[in-house]
């Protein structure tokens, strides 16, 4: 018996074509059609309800007018709705692949090689006429939606050219009944108090090198008002950077034997007693004497090292620690 592959139940069935009979294949048809009959039912509604505007056209989402049905006669997943720029057109996708001659075709092949119901298959086509009356109807209303925005962003600018204008108007308005600023020509023609006189825009000094006061105000003097000179400051050199003087990286030590922290050698000193503690205490040359005084014809000791004289000796202290050590145990 030859290998039969069915696609609808995606699997291969070693009884030949008679698995199109079986009832898992039955069922599996069944619901199959039955889901395809639904979309296309749908789609034929909006269709017949294109002529509204508002239920064709939609602001385009992807999360929402991306899905796709699949379409068990062509054997591959079909868009449910069509995009137009930044609008998605309703169940335009599945009805332009329903009316076409491919899906036609592959409907009628896949009808005769699994024994459907002749019944079902107008059901799960769309006609040519309707397909272009619902394109017709779908243009004209693209159309009309076309025309409403236009009528939208033409009376946002009319608004807009209207704000602008009232604007402007009422800055003219709050410019004319402000009163124009009298000129100071003599200052000799009228003096102001001496407490006010500060305040003065005439008398007031502008500010730069030119208008420095250096010494105490004369107004506040003739009004018997007594201030307190402490003097001119002297923050050159001192303080922060923001009076003047010099970052801490830029100063010069006074004192160059002033030290913060350990210096260098004494880090690497304290680095190699740090990983003399990690060694094991009996390993060779741990009780290296640097003090002891050396020769041509005598060497130092080494420590736990033992050839002749001291190192000999170190060799009986080796012992006598194992020694020790195996008794303990």
């Amino acid at each position: 018996m030859a290998v039969h592959y069915c696609g609808l139940c995606r699997r291969s069935a070693f009884t030949g074509r008679r698995h199109r009979y079986s009832a898992g294949h039955r069922r599996r048809l069944r619901e199959a059609l039955a889901q395809l009959q639904e979309a296309t039912a749908a789609a034929r509604e909006a269709a017949a309800a294109v002529a509204d505007v508002a239920s064709a056209l939609r602001r385009y989402d992807p999360a929402e007018h991306d899905g796709r049905v699949w379409c068990p006669c062509c054997g591959r997943a079909v868009r449910r709705h069509g995009r137009r720029g930044g609008l998605a057109l309703l169940h335009a996708g599945l009805l332009r692949h329903l009316a076409g001659p491919e899906h036609c075709r592959e409907t009628a092949r896949f009808w005769r090689e699994n024994r459907a119901e002749a019944a079902l298959r107008e059901r799960c086509l769309v006609p040519a006429e309707e397909y272009e009356r619902f394109a017709q109807a779908l243009e004209q209303a693209l159309a009309e939606h076309q025309r409403r925005e236009e009528e939208r962003i033409l009376q946002m600018a009319a608004d807009i050219r209207e704000a602008e204008r009232r604007q402007r108007e009422t800055v003219q308005a709050a410019l004319q009944l402000q009163p124009e600023p009298e000129l100071c020509a003599e200052p000799s023609a009228y003096r102001l108090p001496a407490g006010a006189e500060r305040d003065s825009p005439c008398g007031a000094e502008e500010p730069g090198p030119s208008g420095m006061q250096i010494g105490p105000d004369s107004a506040w003097l003739e009004s018997g008002k007594v201030l307190t000179f402490i003097g001119y400051q002297e923050t050159e050199g001192k303080g922060n950077v923001h009076t003047g003087a010099k970052p801490p990286w830029l100063t010069e030590e006074e004192d160059g034997s002033k030290q913060i922290g350990p210096s260098y050698e004494e880090f690497l000193k304290h680095k190699e007693k740090q990983k003399l503690k990690k060694l094991p205490v009996e390993r060779v040359g741990a009780n290296f004497d640097h003090t002891s005084q050396t020769n041509d014809s005598w060497l130092p000791s080494f420590g736990r090292v033992w050839n002749h004289g001291r190192r000999w000796q170190s060799r009986h202290q080796f012992r006598t620690e194992s020694g020790k050590k195996k008794k303990q145990r």
